[in-house]
């Protein structure tokens, strides 16, 4: 297996797949209801309005990986985006790609930490979640709709994240 180690999730690093969801990504902060609360405003857009597609939130339950983590396929969601938010507190795994003439080019690995999400832009290829050392909870934002909006690709020759960092 190739080897592939994961960099640490930035905004700037994770800008050719999609956004960051952080505060620090904000367009504006509100105060608001009084103020008594912060907004931060528009982090990350939310495309999913191809074929008459909608928003739905879902709460996604990822199993831990333990390593080495075998990276062997990834999918991508061409109607529309998808974004992650964990609810466990526990950093995550985000495998990337771009496309190379309708298949996954060589994948990024990415450490995001428990207060930041991901909102993978429409089209891009990336693995499913990959939860690390427990059971973890994700609050998802994605298209709803009858259409299928979901492709698989493996790669001929598996990657293994065999180490965080």
């Amino acid at each position: 297996m190739k080897p592939l180690l994961p960099i640490i999730l930035t905004a700037d690093a994770f800008r050719p797949f999609g956004e960051v969801i952080e505060t620090d990504n904000a367009s504006e902060i509100r105060l608001i209801n009084k103020g008594t609360t912060t907004r931060f405003h528009d982090i990350a857009p939310v495309d999913v309005s191809d074929k008459g597609g909608r928003p739905i939130i879902s709460i996604f339950r990822g199993k831990p990986f333990a390593l080495p983590i075998r990276i062997s396929m990834m999918e991508r969601h061409p109607l529309g985006s998808q974004a992650f938010m964990p609810l466990a507190g526990r950093p995550y795994l985000v495998v990337v790609a771009q496309d190379m003439a309708g298949r996954p080019g060589e994948p990024q690995a990415f450490l995001a930490s428990e207060t930041q999400g991901v909102s993978y832009a429409k089209g891009t290829w990336h693995h499913p979640l990959l939860a690390l050392g427990d059971v973890s909870d994700f609050l998802v934002l994605d298209r709803g709709s009858n259409d299928t909006n979901l492709e698989e690709a493996d790669y001929p020759e598996p990657y293994a994240i065999n180490a965080l960092t």
